[in-house]
């Protein structure tokens, strides 16, 4: 990409469930992973911004529907973090409602960005996202994080294995290797992600 439309993105809202999102019209894309996926720092590294999502050294800080903006008017939705084990359960049971409702009830959602830690990927939540999106036929993007703490042929060994799976389950996933630190795979992602918005969903 000759240029990053997402450098462009700022923060708009939080929400605490959809309800209090903005109107429900035009098109946005949904990020979601575990708690400590690299999920923020997947959206910072791919907006060229280092503080646009909040990250921290404690998973699961990421509590409400965080809203981006971009000049097209285009959104990109931060969700909660799932399944970090200190947050407490009640905390836990609500943010698996927020979730399921916004991905259920929301129009505009074009797509899942699909964030698995590259060394421990298709954990049970990354499983039901991906039966969700089949069913639900929503487009799913899976960004494999942190691939700068593989070698290249784990890295390649992963990614083949998680696009095999997602073949013989009938997830119909895109996936790649990406890393926030040393920014492999960013325009892959740019472009997946303008792929998304520009209405290029399942």
């Amino acid at each position: 990409m000759s240029s990053n439309p997402f450098r462009a993105a700022q923060f708009l809202t939080s929400a605490p469930d959809p309800r209090r999102l903005p109107a429900d019209a035009g098109a946005e894309i949904a990020f979601a992973g575990r708690s400590n996926a690299g999920k923020s720092s997947a959206l910072n590294a791919i907006c060229d911004q280092t503080g646009l999502a909040r990250t921290s050294k404690t998973p699961g800080r990421t509590q409400l529907l965080n809203v981006f903006v971009l000049n097209d008017g285009g959104r990109l939705i931060d969700l909660p973090g799932y399944g970090y084990a200190k947050v407490p359960e009640a905390m836990r049971e609500k943010w698996r409602g927020t979730i399921d409702a916004y991905l259920r009830e929301r129009e505009s959602l074009r797509g899942v960005v699909l964030i698995m830690d590259a060394r421990h990927p298709l954990k049970d939540f990354d499983r039901q996202m991906l039966d969700f999106c089949r069913a639900a036929g929503l487009a799913c993007h899976v960004l494999l994080t942190k691939s700068d703490k593989l070698s290249r042929s784990e890295g390649a060994r992963t990614l083949a294995g998680v696009r095999r799976e997602c073949a013989t389950q009938g997830w119909s996933a895109t996936a790649q290797l990406f890393s926030a630190l040393d920014k492999t795979g960013l325009d892959q992602a740019r472009v997946a992600l303008a792929g998304l918005l520009g209405g290029e969903s399942a």
